[in-house]
């Protein structure tokens, strides 16, 4: 009997799995917004909005003009929650892919990695339009802070050869420190005005163009 009723369970199991009902994601519509837990952590000082979130049994994901705010939960029973923010100006998207539902699928699942951490996330595949916006913008920054980071980087390499020439031709008739300090200064003020060109926190206008088009 015992062997029964564990391979009942057994079987319940692997058809919730199989149907993909186990922790299957719903989106979150606007107005509910302020519903979630998610919505606690907004800055709202800095104008931090809310764009697009999708709640499963024990998460919460929530994407804002500044960051991808993760509601951790241990399981769909416990309480706790692990808060963790990844803005997008420190945490990089990449990877971003879009696995539709199967036969028998119940659900879509949207995969990227910010930061080198993965992240995947199973919705309802009723929901299949509103993740293909979700997945356009996700991809739409990726490629932005791609080029953004090719042009900082090469940026910081011009400030190098310039250094390194200005190093070999001299400075006639100014001291070695003096020579030194203008260099630093300049160097410093160059690449914090590179920082702010090719850095960029606030994705706002991605997110408006394919989330709220």
């Amino acid at each position: 009997m015992y062997a029964i009723k564990g391979g009942t369970i057994m079987f319940k199991k692997f058809a919730s799995d199989a149907l993909g009902l186990s922790d299957i994601g719903v989106v979150i519509s606007r107005e509910d917004f302020d519903k979630t837990d998610a919505d606690d952590f907004i800055f709202n000082e800095m104008d931090e909005k809310i764009y697009f979130l999708i709640k499963t049994k024990a998460d919460e994901y929530c994407f804002t003009n500044y960051a991808l705010i993760h509601v951790d939960g241990a399981n769909a029973i416990s309480k706790k929650r692990m808060l963790r923010r990844y803005d997008y100006e420190y945490f990089a998207l990449d990877e971003v892919l879009l696995e539709t539902a199967g036969t028998i699928d119940l659900d879509v699942e949207i995969k990227f990695v910010i930061g080198n951490i993965p992240l995947s996330i199973d919705i309802h595949k009723k929901y299949l339009t509103e993740i293909k916006d979700l997945y356009k913008a996700l991809h739409a920054i990726s490629m932005e802070q791609k080029a953004n980071s090719f042009n900082m980087d090469a940026a910081k390499q011009s400030l190098n050869l310039a250094a390194s020439s200005l190093g070999r031709t001299g400075a006639d008739g100014v001291s070695p420190a003096v020579a030194f300090k203008e260099i630093t200064s300049f160097s410093h003020s160059w690449l914090i005005d590179q920082k702010k060109a090719f850095v960029k926190k606030d994705f706002g206008d991605v997110f408006e163009k394919y989330i709220n088009n």
